[in-house]
């Protein structure tokens, strides 16, 4: 019989998440304003479909998400000149900075991560994880053809 995947790996993410909160929490971040921030930053602007995709957020929660963030200051909303339905969001530099304040504390969370568990193993959870990724969204694709 097989073990409990799923739940494996949400109690992964939640360990992980522990390490990391607090970082979000210090900045005045929740964890799926960070994923947006996060998805922009190394993405550019992206359409509030592609941002449900990258950060596995539901469409009305994003919504939701998207306005708080925008009366912060965190990010801007543009529509399309084209396809005035079609809108484009982007980073403001206040997030951009908060980024670049975080990624020295980020970078070492990471290092404390790989000093606990080895940077074998974190190394071979990408490469899996990765793994796992592009074979489910593949066959994903494939039985919705």
């Amino acid at each position: 019989m097989h073990r409990n995947l799923p739940m494996l790996l949400l109690r992964a993410r939640e360990l992980m998440m522990a390490r990391f909160r607090p970082l979000l929490t210090a900045q005045g971040l929740t964890e799926q304003q960070w994923r947006i921030i996060r998805a922009l930053h190394e993405n550019g602007p992206l359409e509030p479909r592609q941002i449900c995709a990258l950060c596995t957020i539901s469409s009305p929660s994003l919504a939701g998400v998207l306005a708080r963030m925008e009366d912060l200051g965190h990010v801007t909303k543009e529509r399309f000149e084209d396809d005035q339905r079609r809108v484009r969001v982007s980073l403001t530099a206040q997030s951009v900075e908060i980024v670049e304040r975080m990624k020295p504390m980020l970078e070492a969370e990471y290092r404390a991560l790989e000093d606990k568990v080895g940077a074998k193993v974190v190394g071979d959870l990408y490469v899996a994880v990765d793994a796992l990724i592009r074979e489910l969204d593949a066959g994903e694709s494939r039985d919705t053809e």
